[in-house]
């Protein structure tokens, strides 16, 4: 009975400490009714097991994940050594793959985040990720330097506050003061990031909107279904593969993708350039869209 007894506080100790938050010596103790030996005893097995257990002025906790583990099946558990191992899979995996997220989470809960980082993130991108992390870590402004962006087709300085980071790394959520509104970011399109000694300054405007299939983020959700010839789905699932989730086979050479946009301009490039292999079954607004863009594309003048 008593072996059970321990088991069981070491997994009830085990659940606490991954609740994201810090833990006195006094408190574990208490709510384990154990003394300070076992429970030493009990830090000692867990971190044996490849637990990695932060301490900071006498309180404890397994480094924080984006929400607090509930149940044990949360915590998947790799050593160093495999996690290197992983590196070659994780990055043969799309950016957008639910999986992939998954995995760093799970490696996020047991590492340091510069020994996840340097598995999942390719090297060129570590600098930008660090100080992107650190400024959200510590609610600082930052300053992204020579931002690529696409739709004002300029590269120069941003200064933005970031909030939060999209699957993967692969953008930054940010209030943008210039604009008075939050945007994604691309972490690929910056060259570098300045982290400033000033604090946030426009907390109760940081908002998440929704981010679609095919990376448009937007308040809206505009219902489309499309026929797409078996070329167009394979295309599809490599370049959105969490439009899968929306796609059903009709039969062995066609398949339908019914759900939601957030606009119709991920949507409609990704038509554009397949019109001879999908059919639009709505919105009417998709094939307007689409026939202005080739109307813009047909007046432009010829060189």
């Amino acid at each position: 009975m008593g072996g059970n007894s321990s088991v069981n506080r070491q997994i009830k100790l085990l659940l606490i400490l991954a609740s994201a938050k810090w833990h006195s010596r006094s408190e574990l103790t208490d709510r384990l009714q154990i003394s300070e030996r076992a429970l030493y005893r009990y830090f000692r097995n867990l971190r044996e097991c490849g637990v990695i257990i932060e301490q900071h002025d006498g309180r404890y906790r397994i480094v924080k994940i984006e929400k607090p583990i509930k149940d044990l099946s949360d915590l998947l558990h790799f050593s160093e050594e495999e996690a290197v191992v992983l590196k070659e899979a994780i990055h043969s995996v799309d950016d957008n793959n639910i999986i992939k997220t998954s995995l760093i989470r799970k490696l996020y809960a047991l590492y340091d985040f510069d020994r996840v980082v340097e598995t999942v993130i390719h090297r060129d991108q570590l600098p930008v990720i660090r100080n992107l992390v650190l400024a959200i870590r510590e609610k600082k402004q930052i300053i992204l330097r020579s931002y690529h962006s696409s739709h004002g087709n300029m590269i120069r300085d941003r200064m933005v506050e970031p909030f939060d980071l999209t699957t993967n790394y692969i953008s930054v959520w940010a209030f943008d003061p210039e604009s008075r509104t939050n945007k994604t970011f691309k972490t690929a399109r910056i060259r570098e990031v300045d982290v400033t000694d000033n604090n946030w300054q426009f907390v109760e405007k940081h908002e998440k909107v929704p981010i679609d299939a095919f990376r448009i983020s937007g308040r809206d959700k505009i219902l489309v279904k499309i026929k797409l010839s078996l070329r167009a789905y394979n295309l599809m699932l490599e370049e959105f593969p969490l439009a899968g989730t929306m796609i059903q086979k009709l039969d062995d050479t066609h398949y339908q993708f019914d759900g939601w946009v957030c606009s119709l301009e991920g949507i409609g490039r990704f038509v554009m350039g397949l019109c001879d292999e999908i059919e639009v079954v709505y919105p009417t607004e998709l094939k307007s869209h689409i026939r202005k863009r080739i109307e813009v594309f047909d007046k432009r003048p010829r060189h």
